[in-house]
C-alpha cells in the first residue's frame, strides 16, 4: 500500500486480528456460546478462541457467565441440573436487546385494574381488611415496618390506624417495642414555615393533630431524608432551645433530670417538649408521651387527662437524630419502603407522603430495580398517569383479586389512614385526613363518610347496604377535641 512522506506504514493484518474479527462476527449473530461451540463452528483451535474472547471482552463487546441452563443431560423428570462451571459468552448488545424485549413482554402481560380495585387491594395489602389483620406484638412490628415513614395525626395511631390492623390491639405492645429500642416515633417532615405566626411570637406546639411517624430505629437515618436536606432549623422559643441544648449536651434524660438541668418549671418544660415534638427534634423511649402530649391542657379537661404525668414518669427523652445516610441510600430506602407500603407505586401516591423524597428522585431508583429484575414495570392501575412499578407478589395479588367479585361488606377506616386514597386515585371527592373523619368502603369505592359528626351515605347503593354502612359509620367512635388556636 502506498504511503505518503512521513506517514507510518500500516500495521500488518495478523492472525490474531483475523481471529478477533471472526469471533466478533459470530457473536453478533448468535446467542450465548461456549469456547467449544465456537471452535466447532468456526474451525479455530480453542486456545486462539480464548485469546480472541479476552481481547473483545476487554473492549466491553462481550460478557461471560451462564445464560442458559445445561439441557444436554437432564435428569429424570426434566428438572434442570445445577449450572456447570463452563462459561458462556454473549454479545452485550444482544443481551441488552433481549432484556428490553423481555421487560416489554412482561409489561404487556399485565391487565390494569380500576382505581377502586386498587384501593380494595390496599385494604388487604395493608391488613386493614378484617380477614387479613395481624396478631400480637410481632404482628404489630410487621405493621409498623410497612407503615414506617408515613406521618399520621398522633391521635389517630391508637384510636384507628393500629386497631384496624391488629387483632385485639394492646397499647402495651407498642410501649414494649419503643422501650426495647426496636421502634421509635417522631415527626419526619419539617413543619412548614409560618411567617405570620413567627412574627407574632407564636410557636407550634404538639396537639392531637401533630403528624407523627412510627419507624424501626435502624431505618431512621434514611427516613429522616427531609431533615438531612433542610438547610435551616425550625424556629424555637427560648425554653424549647434550652431543653434541646440540654438533651444535646447530656444525651438521653428523664423528665426530672431535664427539669434540674434547664431550671424550668414542670409546666414550662412540658410546653417546651411539646414544641420540640412538633418541630420533629425529640422523641421518648415510650409511646406514653404521645398519649400525654396530644391531650388538651386547658380548662376542665386538664384535670381529666392529667397531661403532665406521663412525661415525668415514662421513659427518657432524647433527640431524634441519627448518623446521616448517603443520598443514594436514602432514595433507595424510600423506593423500597413505598413498594412495601403500596405494592404498586406511582406519582399520585406521593400526595400523602409528606416525609418522602419527591417522585422525580424516586423514579431512577425504581427504573434501576426493574432493570435488575427485582420489580415489575407496566400499567397496573387504569386511569393513572405516569410510570408505575410493582412488586411481583403484588402483581399476583392484583390478578387474583381482579378475578374475584368485590366484597359487599363495608370496611370502615379513618380518613387519616394511609389507605385513604379517595379523591387521589379515584374520582370521588377527597376526604381530609383528619382523625375525626371516617370512610366506609365497599370494593374500594367510598359509599359513605362521617365528617364533623355528620354521616352521609351514597344514594347510588341499595338500601340494605346503605343501612349497614350508616350503622358502621355511626358506631365508629373517635376521640375528637378542639385544637387550641395557633397550634399544629
Amino acid at each position: 500500500t502506498h504511503t505518503g512522506a512521513g506517514e507510518a506504514p500500516p500495521r500488518p493484518y495478523t492472525q490474531e486480528d483475523a481471529d478477533i474479527a471472526i469471533v466478533r462476527g459470530r457473536l453478533e449473530v448468535s446467542g450465548p456460546v461456549t469456547v467449544a461451540d465456537l471452535s466447532h463452528h468456526i474451525g479455530i483451535p480453542s486456545t486462539r478462541i480464548d485469546r480472541a474472547l479476552l481481547a473483545i471482552e476487554h473492549e466491553g463487546f462481550v460478557l461471560r457467565g451462564r445464560f442458559t441452563p445445561n439441557t444436554s443431560a437432564l435428569p429424570p423428570g426434566g428438572s434442570v441440573p445445577p449450572v456447570t462451571s463452563e462459561n458462556e459468552w454473549y454479545s452485550r448488545r444482544l443481551l441488552a436487546r433481549i432484556h428490553r424485549l423481555t421487560l416489554d413482554r412482561l409489561r404487556r402481560e399485565i391487565e390494569p385494574v380500576p382505581a377502586s380495585r386498587f384501593v380494595d387491594f390496599l385494604l388487604r395489602w395493608q391488613r386493614t381488611f378484617p380477614a387479613t389483620r395481624a396478631r400480637g406484638r410481632d404482628g404489630l412490628l410487621a405493621v409498623i415496618t410497612q407503615l414506617q415513614g408515613f406521618e399520621i395525626p398522633a391521635a389517630a395511631w391508637e384510636t384507628a390506624v393500629l386497631p384496624s390492623r391488629i387483632e385485639s390491639y394492646d397499647p402495651r405492645w407498642l410501649d414494649e417495642l419503643c422501650l426495647t429500642g426496636e421502634v421509635v416515633w417522631g415527626r419526619l417532615a419539617p413543619p412548614a414555615a409560618g411567617p405570620a405566626a413567627e412574627s407574632a411570637g407564636r410557636v407550634r406546639s404538639a396537639t392531637r393533630h401533630v403528624p407523627i411517624a412510627l419507624m424501626t430505629r435502624g431505618d431512621l437515618p434514611w427516613l429522616r431524608w427531609r431533615y438531612e436536606t433542610k438547610a435551616d432549623p425550625p424556629p424555637l422559643s427560648p425554653r424549647a432551645r434550652r431543653a434541646l441544648d440540654a438533651l444535646v449536651g447530656r444525651g438521653a434524660s428523664f423528665f426530672p433530670d431535664l427539669a434540674s438541668t434547664t431550671h424550668l418549671l414542670p409546666a414550662e418544660l412540658h410546653d417546651a417538649l411539646r414544641e420540640l415534638v412538633a418541630a420533629g427534634l425529640v422523641t421518648q423511649d415510650g409511646f406514653g408521651a404521645v398519649r400525654s402530649l396530644v391531650s388538651p391542657v386547658r380548662g376542665h379537661r386538664r384535670r381529666r387527662h392529667r397531661p403532665l404525668a406521663a412525661p415525668r414518669s415514662q421513659g427518657r427523652w432524647t433527640t431524634l437524630s441519627s448518623p446521616p445516610s448517603t443520598p443514594e441510600d436514602a432514595i433507595d430506602g424510600w423506593a423500597r419502603q413505598l413498594l412495601a407500603r403500596y405494592g404498586v407505586v406511582f406519582r399520585d401516591l406521593m400526595a400523602r407522603e409528606n416525609a418522602a423524597p419527591p417522585w422525580y428522585r424516586i423514579l431512577p431508583a425504581l427504573r434501576r430495580m426493574e432493570s435488575q429484575g427485582t420489580i415489575r414495570g407496566g400499567r397496573f392501575v387504569s386511569h393513572v398517569g405516569g410510570e408505575q412499578y410493582a412488586l411481583p407478589e403484588a402483581v399476583e395479588a392484583l390478578r387474583r383479586l381482579r378475578d374475584q367479585p368485590p366484597d359487599s361488606s363495608p370496611v370502615v377506616v379513618s380518613a387519616a389512614d394511609p389507605v385513604n386514597l379517595i379523591g387521589i386515585v379515584t374520582a370521588a371527592p377527597r376526604v381530609p385526613a383528619r382523625p375525626g373523619n371516617v370512610l366506609a368502603l365497599v370494593g374500594g369505592r367510598c359509599v359513605g363518610t362521617r365528617q364533623g359528626g355528620v354521616v352521609r351515605v351514597s344514594d347510588a347503593i341499595d338500601r340494605a347496604l346503605a343501612r349497614d354502612a350508616e350503622a358502621r359509620l355511626q358506631g365508629v367512635t373517635t376521640r375528637h377535641t378542639a385544637t387550641p388556636p395557633g397550634t399544629g
